[in-house]
């Protein structure tokens, strides 16, 4: 596969050998991610009678690894071969996969089955994403990072424009079973990609002397306001704000009563919406800063309360692509800024922070909202959600609005030193 590519062009990622490998194999494992997403959460509302607080626990459960591994996920980036890392965390995803998807398609499915198996692939993806995104650099390179990370985005909300469609149509023909066989079996596009990829073409940087520890990575970031804003900006708007699964799910059952078809829909139509904000971020490189995040924020969380009031299905679905043309636009330049900005020695540690913020208020977050669903309801819910993030995004740009215009210029040798200094 040969492209011609413009060095500044959107596309430049493609003329590394190693990316073009990779990018379909993740095309095909995001589709396959999709569209087990839906199908669990369709699979959790039939085994529990539409229970909200049950939807809202299992996405907890499968959240809830980040808070114990993904800064560890990090440490193992910064310190072991990233390729053999995430070879293994596919094995293990597709695993947990398979083994759900076999279950429910032998009539053996308990709910119990769904919050182990959401667990261990939760475990998986708590490891495996700071390392993924650490390993982008080895992929690309420095220079072109910021447009990997765009078209990384964009290849993630393009499984989520195919992949919920597909799983609304295999759920209403077959059941959810087969949703999670195409997902366990998507795993192994990866891993082949893995293994057939090129070492040799990998871009190696020279580190500074370091222990590896965790507390380093959380002093570089503490260092440097620019990058510690941007993650408690993308702290409230994915623990508030980022809750489709559970907003799309009950409005599709209690609000509009309509069926799985439907639902898989909602998330295509989220997701022409957030591919149009990834695809748009390859131009947009020029205008990332923390400031830009926390506009996007408000703009996103405004998104969200209007979702509260639409009467019916046609106008909620054709809203949702401004959902998420407004949040994959805010997140897409969050994690730019986080893995652009961090020197290459400790990256794997500071997105494993990234990490474990972005994700890490999920476990908290889900039960939480799951449960007021079933208190006040589902509309009300997706206004105090959108209230928040709001009111968040708000306060963090009168406060910090005057902090941020400049990147702190701060080395992480300088924050080595400071830190084995605290500690002797």
């Amino acid at each position: 596969m040969r492209l011609s590519v413009k060095e500044d062009g959107n596309w430049r990622s493609f003329r590394h050998r190693n990316y073009r490998i990779l990018f379909p194999a993740n095309t095909v494992s995001n589709i396959g991610s999709w569209a087990q997403r839906i199908a669990q959460d369709w699979l959790v509302l039939e085994l529990t009678n539409n229970n909200g607080t049950y939807l809202g626990l299992v996405t907890a459960v499968q959240f809830a690894p980040v808070l114990a591994f993904s800064l560890h996920g990090g440490k193992l980036a910064d310190r072991f071969n990233k390729r053999k890392v995430l070879i293994l965390t596919n094995v293990v995803g597709g695993a947990a996969s398979l083994a759900l998807g076999a279950l429910v398609m032998t009539d053996l499915i308990a709910l119990w089955h769904v919050f182990v198996l959401a667990g261990i692939l939760g475990i998986s993806t708590a490891i495996d994403a700071p390392v993924r995104q650490a390993f982008t650099t080895e992929v690309v390179g420095q220079t072109d990072l910021p447009n990997a990370v765009s078209l990384n985005s964009a290849n993630f909300n393009a499984g989520r424009l195919v992949g919920p469609a597909i799983s609304g149509g295999l759920i209403a023909a077959f059941g959810t079973g087969p949703s999670f066989i195409v997902n366990g079996l998507s795993y192994f596009f990866v891993i082949a990609a893995l293994m057939n990829i090129n070492e040799k073409a990998f871009f190696h940087l020279d580190r500074p002397k370091s222990d590896g520890s965790i507390r380093e990575g959380i002093a570089y970031a503490k260092a440097r306001p620019d990058i510690y804003v941007v993650m408690l900006m993308v702290f409230f708007l994915a623990t508030f704000g980022l809750n489709f699964q559970i907003f799309n799910a009950l409005m599709a059952t209690q609000e509009f009563g309509l069926g799985p078809a439907s639902f898989g829909l909602m998330g295509t139509f989220i997701a022409i919406g957030s591919l149009s904000g990834a695809i748009g971020s390859a131009r947009l490189e020029r205008f990332r800063n923390t400031k830009f995040v926390i506009k996007g924020g408000i703009a996103f969380s405004i998104s969200i309360m209007v979702l509260s009031i639409i009467p019916n299905y046609s106008l909620y679905i054709l809203w949702l692509p401004i959902c998420g043309v407004t949040a994959l636009t805010t997140l897409v330049s969050a994690n730019s800024i986080v893995q652009t900005s961090t020197d290459p020695a400790i990256r794997g540690r500071v997105m494993g922070l990234y990490l474990l913020i972005f994700m890490g208020g999920t476990p908290f977050g889900s039960p939480l909202i799951g449960a007021t669903t079933d208190l006040v309801g589902i509309r009300p819910t997706i206004v105090i959600c959108g209230g928040i993030s709001l009111a968040a995004s708000l306060y963090i740009w009168f406060k910090y609005k005057n902090r941020v215009s400049l990147p702190a210029d701060i080395s992480v040798a300088t924050v080595l030193k400071t830190v084995d200094r605290d500690h002797k």
